[in-house]
């Protein structure tokens, strides 16, 4: 096919390529992005760059063509770069497990691993409904979680998202009737506390898992909430009967300014879901952990393996990519960045809080979030971004930012002013 023009280009994607959460064909015309580099977005009109606000949906925490990750991508394309995980094995699959066993909350010593993020909370429901099955306990098979949340667009993550006024309503009557408490406050609250105790008292029996986001609510509503109902959870599933999940797909890998979320409240959940910064953006990849106690069940049971396999499951490539990612996070002062970013998010998105129509600022590690009080105008508050030159991707009534670690102050000030912009605008 011959090199299109950047008007060929939005021809052919108007037609033909569905973009996430849009109609087809497309109303709004993309942007087209010729090549990255660091924190920026070449444009291929010619119009220049683009600071990127988004590590590109929060997985480019090294930013783009890193040296380290492009050279770990080379040496495993001149070896081998996908063999089927089924009956084989290999090292950067064996290594990227070690490394996630390592690094996580003591008690996680199995990796299953996966496509996507939202396959990764697949395969975690499916491990906790198997172990109750064979554990003799068949009937143990709805969750519960809190409003507010959000796992992903698959079938069981999509029946633990928010079911009123989430990007999955429409599925209601469809999607299994899972368990629901209010969603979770910033401060601790006692009273709030005891309300999820109650749930799970009350709903014992019938729940396979707790599974929520820890400390961070991401794609539902960019909430934060206190550590400590990590803890109540822990308890109260411990004393019922409940294995707990924590989908750390969007917290992982240090965003929240601990290198798990689970971190701050000094809990290991039974499965943990990870994804997104896995391999710095490069490629997709999952994994979901989980405790011995969950693997042994499964292994007890009448039907004693996980009945899950996807096709590229282990793939090199990615393996390899990944490992490349957590040595180099783990390689430097991760936390120090996140904080610094912290500090400059803190410092830049302050004069938004004056702002009309914005309801609330708020910051956590290297998370900027800006909340209207009204849906947000996606076209004028991206365009608003754009002129100050900066990728941002607002969403209900939401413009926030969860920029790369390897973000500059000076960009990181630009990309705060984009933030105010697109609040002032949109």
């Amino acid at each position: 096919m011959p090199e299109l023009s950047v008007p060929e280009l939005l021809d052919l994607d108007r037609r033909h390529v569905w973009h996430p959460y849009g109609p087809m064909p497309g109303r709004q015309e993309p942007l087209v992005v010729e090549s990255a580099s660091g924190v920026r977005l070449r444009l291929a009109d010619g119009s220049g760059e683009l600071v990127d606000g988004m590590s590109s949906w929060w997985s480019a925490i090294h930013g783009y063509n890193h040296p380290v990750l492009n050279e770990a991508a080379r040496e495993q394309l001149g070896r081998m770069s996908h063999v089927m995980f089924g009956g084989l094995t290999h090292e950067p699959a064996v290594r990227l497990a070690k490394h996630l066993v390592d690094m996580s909350p003591d008690g996680l010593e199995h990796v299953f691993l996966a496509d996507s993020g939202s396959v990764s909370v697949e395969v975690a429901v499916k491990m906790c409904l198997q172990y109750w099955r064979s554990l003799g306990r068949p009937g143990k098979q709805r969750l519960l979680t809190w409003r507010g949340g959000y796992h992903g667009d698959t079938w069981q993550p999509m029946s633990v998202c928010d079911p009123q006024g989430g990007m999955h309503e429409l599925w209601t009557g469809v999607l299994q009737r899972q368990v629901f408490a209010d969603p979770p406050p910033v401060e601790y609250e006692e009273s709030y506390a005891d309300h999820l105790r109650s749930l799970i008292e009350r709903h014992a029996d019938e729940l396979a898992a707790v599974i929520v986001e820890p400390v961070v609510q991401g794609a539902g509503g960019m909430r934060f909430h206190s550590p400590a109902y990590l803890r109540v959870l822990r308890e109260a599933c411990d004393a019922h009967d409940v294995l707990l999940v924590f989908d750390e797909i969007a917290t992982g890998f240090g965003r929240t300014g601990a290198l798990f979320a689970a971190e701050h409240a000094a809990v290991t959940p039974d499965v943990m879901c990870l994804g997104k910064a896995l391999t710095g953006g490069y490629l997709t990849l999952a994994a979901t952990l989980c405790t011995s106690r969950v693997a042994d069940g499964i292994s007890r049971g009448e039907v004693p393996v996980l009945a899950h396999g996807p096709t590229f499951m282990g793939n090199p490539l990615a393996a390899a990519v990944a490992c490349a990612s957590i040595e180099l996070l783990l390689g430097q002062d991760w936390l120090a960045e996140v904080k610094r970013i912290e500090a400059g998010l803190r410092e830049g998105l302050a004069p938004a809080a004056k702002l009309p129509g914005v309801r609330e600022v708020r910051v956590l590690g290297a998370i900027g979030v800006v909340q209207l009080d009204h849906s947000v105008d996606m076209k004028a508050a991206t365009g608003a971004a754009v002129r100050e030159g900066v990728w941002l991707r607002p969403f209900r009534d939401l413009i926030y930012t969860m920029p790369p670690y390897v973000t500059g102050n000076a960009d990181l000030a630009r990309i705060a002013n984009a933030v105010c912009a697109a609040a002032r605008e949109g």
